[in-house]
């Protein structure tokens, strides 16, 4: 009988983490660890939206000013946060942001933090597009990113993370390096693409506030708990080779005080941790991993075709 063949990405082979080669980060440290914060903005009355409670008939008033909150309030104190912990912070921008709060773009450009791509709003998918509308899409997005900030962005997370068959082609043809779609690695991985490849960087989904608050109704407390469990375990197995470890946050979810005072004790606990780790973004977690010689990272060895 011959095995069941199933239908296959084409992206990556299989590498278990056991027996792969073993590298540094900067400074000789094993953990990397990085704040992924979505700033987004949404329409009125139409599309796509975390939800607070049930919709009801559009405009859904409720919802709709509950993620603004995160805009006009929640966004600020995060700020304020990273700025008392001294911590950098990629952002995981919508370009349409830049037209709503471009106050708040700018402050987090004058801290240096690392700007990545996301989409032009979270109102939309991006994988339901054809390969015309989604080239679209990100040439939009990436126009208004590198126009703002001088430089295009190097990262993107799709809205919703949402991505076609073709996403990681279209990103490398569009100038990107790396993504951060997909959440089968805790070390960076090189995907092969039709023209060349891409670095996919580990993303979280479990330490990820909309499928953790919002999907499983766990609250701050256990959140942070999950945060601080997470850094601990993870710089325990790093002795044993290097992994990224990441932190997806919103700030119409992290941001409102209840929650965020948990968030301050994990975030701190991270912190004090500073000389054993490297906090850093996952901009730089990229540009280490793509300068390492070929065959470290898996999937970098040239593919066979």
């Amino acid at each position: 009988m011959n095995p069941m063949s199933l239908p296959s990405h084409g992206l990556y082979d299989y590498s278990g983490i056991r027996g792969r080669p073993v590298y540094d980060w900067p400074n000789g440290k094993r953990l990397a660890v990085y704040v992924a914060l979505n700033l987004e903005h949404f329409a009125f009355g139409e599309g796509l939206g975390a939800e607070l409670a049930p919709s009801g008939p559009q405009p859904d008033v409720l919802n709709y000013a509950w993620r603004d909150w995160g805009n006009r309030v929640g966004a600020w104190r995060l700020l304020s946060l990273f700025e008392q912990l001294d911590l950098p912070v990629s952002v995981l921008a919508n370009s349409a942001m830049y037209d709503l709060a471009p106050d708040l773009m700018s402050a987090f450009r004058q801290r240096g933090d690392e700007m990545v791509g996301h989409g032009r709003t979270n109102a939309e998918k991006q994988g339901v597009l054809s390969e015309a509308d989604e080239r679209v899409l990100i040439a939009q997005a990436t126009e208004v990113l590198a126009r703002h900030e001088g430089k295009p962005p190097q990262g993107w997370l799709g809205p919703w993370i949402s991505e076609s068959r073709l996403t990681p082609s279209l990103l490398q043809e569009a100038g990107y390096g790396y993504l951060l779609d997909w959440c089968m690695d805790d070390q960076p991985v090189w995907f092969r693409t039709r023209r060349g490849r891409i670095l996919s960087v580990p993303y979280p989904q479990e330490l990820n506030d909309i499928p953790m608050i919002v999907a499983r109704r766990i609250e701050g407390a256990v959140f942070a708990d999950m945060i601080i469990d997470q850094f601990d375990e993870m710089l325990q197995q790093s002795a044993e080779a290097p992994l990224v470890m990441g932190m997806a946050l919103h700030p119409y979810i992290v941001g409102q005080p209840h929650r965020l005072r948990h968030l301050r004790r994990a975030l701190a606990h991270i912190a004090a941790r500073r000389d054993d780790v490297w906090i850093t973004t996952a901009g730089d977690i990229a540009r280490h991993a793509a300068g390492l010689p070929e065959g470290v990272v898996p999937g970098s060895a040239p593919s066979a075709d």
